[in-house]
């Protein structure tokens, strides 16, 4: 077994998070345990404890890495946009494709919960990047809504992206013929854009 100073604090956080990730590639994160992560670095769990603070915020930080991802992959999508239009349609396909690429990674974002504890800062402000990323978009697809409804239409879009990706990975969508999830997410967008141009 290893000892806590065989490795830096950074380190034991890397190997940490590298470890849950390999393991989220296979298992729900409902398999997982602190006694688990710590056997497979070669730790205590309570090392795991005084690095991370809780196994709770262990799986916060690695929700935060799963968020990174997924929005470097969906900044890499936009910059080839070639217009707001063409940005969202790119953004809500880098959602659903990520989510199908990685299932159990997607499905802890959601399923985590603080137990009551505050939502730390570093985490708020990695929601607000993918939040005002979609915002932005819609103000530069319809400058003429208010705040209000540029917040309303990002969370209309958002949640309907994400139950047809939430139905689509869990195969919920109940229909006897295959459904492209793609296809029902450019049904929702040009629903939406052919109502923003009338």
């Amino acid at each position: 077994m290893a000892r806590r100073n065989d490795h830096t604090r950074e380190e034991l956080v890397s190997m940490t998070l590298e470890q849950v990730k390999l393991f989220l590639n296979e298992h729900p994160h409902h398999e997982l345990s602190l006694r688990k992560v710590a056997g497979m670095i070669g730790y205590v769990p309570s090392t795991l404890v005084n690095v991370f603070g809780n196994y709770n915020l262990l799986l916060l930080h690695a929700v935060a890495q799963t968020l990174d991802e997924l929005f470097a992959e969906a900044e890499a999508q936009m910059n080839s946009a070639t217009s707001p239009e063409d940005a969202l349609r790119k953004l809500a396909y880098c959602y659903q494709e990520f989510a199908a690429a990685h299932p159990y990674r997607w499905q802890l974002i959601f399923q985590h919960t603080m137990n009551g504890d505050e939502l730390p800062e570093w985490q708020s402000e990695r929601i607000n990047s993918m939040t005002s990323m979609l915002e932005t978009l819609i103000r530069q697809i319809t400058p003429q809504k208010s705040d209000a409804d540029i917040l309303e239409a990002s969370r209309v879009l958002w949640a309907g992206v994400h139950g047809i990706t939430l139905l689509s990975v869990d195969d919920k969508l109940f229909t006897s013929v295959p459904v492209d999830a793609k296809a029902l997410i450019d049904n929702l967008l040009n629903t939406y854009l052919n109502a923003w141009h009338v």
